[in-house]
């Protein structure tokens, strides 16, 4: 039975055996013995998005005695909307475009203070998702909102509907506002022009 330990857009964590494009951490988490996930949802708030190789080979494995729990998510998108952030570490390429687009809208900052803002614009202190809503036309590509109580994708062509096992054809965006899973830090960020790593499955066709 695969883990807890798979994390949709809409902060929920689930056991689901696709494992998506990248990993990620929230510090050290716990598993029963049945592979759920207990009642800690974060032991940092140091929420990143790495890549599925470690830099120097080293993997702790699904449940490691010591070091990070491994989260895995779809795809960057994903793990944009859930509250994360690209990994300095393992991803410099990816936090240096993130860091220069955050630079350009919320002014330079460094992880601590980037996470910090993160932290108060993406959970609770109940583990409950902070959400905004925005007009669904406006949203950049890469962001992802909820579409008649389903999380889907922006792109150029319309909203893709999200699932574990990838995305589905998209539906035109509608006129009204919706409500938007994507921390409005992080918004900002892809609106300035970061480009989030999409899964195979996700239609952009640039027009």
């Amino acid at each position: 039975m695969p883990l807890q330990n798979r994390v949709l857009p809409t902060g929920e964590i689930i056991a689901d055996p696709a494992r998506g494009l990248f990993t990620g951490n929230r510090g050290i988490l716990q598993f029963d013995t049945e592979g759920r996930l207990g009642p800690r949802r974060w032991t940092h708030p140091h929420w990143i998005i790495c890549a599925l190789t470690h830099p120097r080979g080293r993997y702790h494995g699904p449940q490691p005695a010591r070091g990070w729990t491994p989260l895995f998510f779809l795809d960057e998108a994903v793990g944009l909307a859930a509250g994360h952030r690209p990994c300095a570490y393992c991803r410099p390429a990816a936090y240096a475009a993130w860091k220069a687009a955050w630079a350009a809208v919320h002014g330079a900052a460094g992880h601590r203070a980037m996470d910090r803002a993160l932290h108060a614009a993406r959970v609770t202190r109940q583990r409950r998702q902070v959400r905004h809503e925005a007009p669904a036309r406006d949203l950049p590509t890469g962001a992802v909102a909820l579409l008649d109580g389903q999380a889907h994708l922006a792109t150029a062509d319309g909203f893709c509907p999200v699932s574990p096992a990838g995305y589905g054809p998209p539906v035109p965006r509608p006129a009204a506002r919706v409500s938007v899973l994507t921390p409005a830090p992080a918004v900002a960020v892809l609106r300035a022009g970061y480009r989030p790593v999409l899964h195979a499955s996700a239609v952009d066709t640039p027009h």
